[in-house]
């Protein structure tokens, strides 16, 4: 089998934590492979992602690195099996691999969070909305193309009302309720969602007013975090101007968990129409749909 020339992100964090628990548990390439009865080039494909590794050998490298930890070697296990295959792989000729990883990301994510201080956040969007963003965005889309990005963008969002549902909390700042790129009708509707979503039992939605004081470390871009199913698998998916990255270091996974965790602190109450007081989100959004 061939060596793939450009890995998924699934199947790159399944190389990383491979290397991360060899190395941490100080066995060396040498000795991994004469276990597992591989070729040193193979396992630092393995670990690289550029090939795939069977279920045998994924148990008996964990195995011989000591881990212990059953919940992990099962989800390893199954990042292996996976085929990447899902909905995601019908919009092949129009997105990059970048927005096909996310999805398949988001897929497998057992809950969610999310900050975003210019737009309302991707999974959240209305049709319309959604629809504005593409509409504004890229004169050199054509119209067939921006409906076909449209319904890639709503097709990611089913992943929050499927089982098992996943848990998902957004902090989203004022200032995206603010920005004209859709129209004040559009925002409203958009305002409206929100509301009526925030009433199901996996949303937690928080808006983080202009009058509050922003902690020393609020992010420069917005970012998601998504849980995998052993914890140890978080990943932050950061957007950024050109292009977006993900991250799995643990040290930069810690470092966003606590940014979100203070930004959740900040910000008001999560949205809950029967919360009308000075600090909650529903006041904000009765002032936001009073001035649109």
């Amino acid at each position: 089998m061939g060596l793939r020339a450009n890995p998924s992100q699934r199947q790159k964090r399944l190389g990383q934590e491979l290397r991360r628990l060899r190395e941490a548990s100080g066995v060396n390439r040498e000795d991994a492979c004469r276990h597992a009865g591989l070729h040193k080039p193979h396992l630092s494909h393995i670990e690289a992602g550029r090939t795939a590794c069977s279920e045998r050998r994924i148990r008996a490298l964990l195995d011989f690195y000591g881990c212990t930890d059953s919940t992990l070697v099962d989800a390893l296990v199954e990042m292996a099996a996976s085929s990447g295959r899902g909905w995601w792989t019908e919009y092949r000729d129009l997105t990059q691999d970048r927005l096909r990883d996310l999805a398949e990301l988001e897929a497998s994510a057992t809950a969610h969070r999310s900050f975003q201080w210019m737009y309302v956040p991707g999974l959240l969007q209305t049709r319309d909305y959604v629809a504005a963003l593409f509409d504004n965005s890229d004169p050199a889309v054509s119209v067939e193309d921006g409906m076909r990005f449209t319904e890639f963008r709503l097709r990611r969002q089913q992943v929050l009302f499927d089982e098992p549902t996943p848990r998902y909390h957004a902090v989203i700042h004022e200032a995206a309720f603010h920005m004209h790129f859709v129209s004040r009708k559009i925002r409203r509707a958009q305002l409206e969602y929100l509301v009526e979503v925030s009433q199901l039992p996996q949303f937690t939605i928080q808006l983080l007013p202009f009058r509050s004081e922003m902690p020393p470390s609020t992010p420069g871009a917005p970012f998601s975090l998504m849980d995998g199913k052993a914890p140890s698998l978080r990943t932050v998916h950061v957007e950024q101007p050109v292009t977006s990255a993900f991250v799995s270091s643990p040290d930069q996974v810690r470092e966003y968990t606590r940014t979100f965790n203070r930004l959740s602190l900040v910000a008001l109450d999560p949205l809950d129409p029967e919360e009308l007081h000075d600090d909650s989100s529903y006041r904000l959004v009765q002032h936001l749909l009073y001035i649109l």
